[in-house]
């Protein structure tokens, strides 16, 4: 079936007309025009690339109390995703080709938004010995972006030989910083705010010394280094040193540390406790100007489903992590765009085009443009919203957003031209099974 978009705003400029038939654009404009096309109403809508999330965690095998790939990808259409970024942390974890293909077909079995597995850099991660990597690269699920997240590769030979071994497939190895000798028994940001509620406290220098770290293998190799959920202000000066200095190193910021701190342990509410943990105001004030100015490259959510019984404990019981998929978008917007920091068509390149080049999914991402992958979302940036976790459609409920009002919703999303969400509701009953 083909659709007019009439009158959106793309990418949040002039209204455009956009046609779409058979998954793809085929007409911008005034040459937009088809009597038997079903008309979507975009007045007033931004119309941006399909969002693309490179650090999801959707629990399934193993976990499927806390999320399953179909709940995970339902709630990422809801986000304005078309594609998500599927972490190696199941159980059992992806560490095989038969697990990233597991994954990979549930997620088209699912048929939300495509589904790339991110594959384990070492066995079971337990960071003694590499994983299958080439094996995971060249299976169905095509992996290109490996990474022990929940645990750092912390290493350094195996770190070196993993960076060498990806180049091979044009692979990236997505670290997570935190030396672990510097945060055993951590609770919190290491500071003020700990040293007054007595938790103990994850200093920023952990992270920071190993992104130092991987810039300078990821230099000695030749090989590509993304640092995931970037954090610190310190952080973020090494990462700017490292491009300056050429080193092929990407880096993301989470919705969360974008937009809250650590004054918010105050309450000794777990819903706040995140791996890594929520930082000062001025940290937040350095990782917002990093992404305005291009440092950090990308906002992923790192989307982290647990149970109520995982997360509805004392805190230092707790399990670290947040929900964000279905916020993602407005916290971008509140804390960027309505700044004044980015514009949309920046909303677009850090949270679907850049996303999908570093993750190499070549059909994600992509211009607005006719020829092009009918994966698009529609936004409408004055719309207000309560967050109401259960509402949502991810099966947890631990999202920091709860009871705040945050701006934008996604009215529609379309993955290769069928709708996953109008109306801001899901199409449930268009969502079709692959063969």
């Amino acid at each position: 079936m083909s659709r007019l978009l009439r009158g959106a705003s793309l990418l949040g400029g002039g209204a455009t007309d956009v046609l779409v038939d058979e998954g793809r654009i085929v007409a911008l404009g005034t040459d937009a025009r088809d009597a038997r096309a079903d008309v979507v109403d975009a007045d007033g809508l931004v119309l941006l690339p399909g969002l693309v999330d490179l650090h999801t965690h959707l629990r399934e095998p193993g976990r499927e109390d806390a999320e399953t790939v179909a709940s995970g990808t339902r709630a990422a259409a809801l986000g304005g995703f078309t594609a998500v970024h599927a972490m190696a942390n199941t159980s059992p974890v992806a560490d095989t080709a038969g697990v990233v293909e597991q994954v990979w077909r549930l997620g088209r079995d699912a048929g939300w938004v495509d589904v790339h597995p991110v594959g384990a850099v070492t066995v079971g991660l337990g960071g003694e010995r590499l994983a299958e990597l080439g094996a995971m690269a060249s299976s169905a699920a095509r992996v290109r972006v490996f990474s022990d997240d929940g645990k750092c590769v912390h290493d350094p030979v195996l770190m070196r030989r993993a960076l060498e071994y990806v180049k091979a497939f044009d692979g990236v190895i997505a670290q997570h910083a935190q030396e672990p000798r510097l945060t055993e028994n951590a609770q919190m940001h290491e500071g003020v705010v700990s040293a007054e509620l007595g938790l103990a406290g994850w200093p920023a220098v952990a992270e920071e010394a190993i992104i130092a770290r991987d810039v300078l293998l990821a230099e000695h190799v030749g090989s590509r280094l993304h640092v995931c959920h970037v954090s610190t202000a310190g952080s973020v000066e090494i990462i700017r040193w490292a491009k300056a200095r050429g080193i092929a190193v990407t880096a993301e910021v989470t919705p969360h540390h974008l937009a809250l701190s650590d004054e918010l342990a105050r309450g000794y509410d777990p819903v706040f406790k995140v791996n890594p943990p929520l930082r000062t105001a001025e940290d937040l004030e350095a990782v917002r100007a990093a992404l305005a100015d291009g440092t950090i490259d990308i906002v992923a959510t790192d989307h982290a489903p647990h149970t109520r019984e995982d997360k509805d404990c004392e805190w230092a019981a707790a399990a670290f992590g947040m929900t964000g998929l279905e916020t993602a978008l407005s916290v971008v917007q509140a804390t960027m765009v309505d700044t004044g920091r980015l514009g949309w068509s920046d909303v677009a390149r850090v949270l679907s085009s850049t996303p999908a080049l570093i993750g190499r999914v070549a059909d994600q991402g992509r211009p607005i443009a006719v020829g092009e992958p009918a994966n698009l979302v529609l936004v409408d940036p004055t719309a207000r919203t309560l967050v109401d976790p259960a509402a949502q459609a991810t099966q947890a409920t631990n999202s920091p957003f709860r009871g705040r009002e945050l701006p934008g919703r996604v009215v529609a999303t379309f993955l290769r031209g069928r709708p996953t969400v109008l109306d801001g509701r899901p199409c449930d009953e268009t969502v079709e099974v692959h063969a």
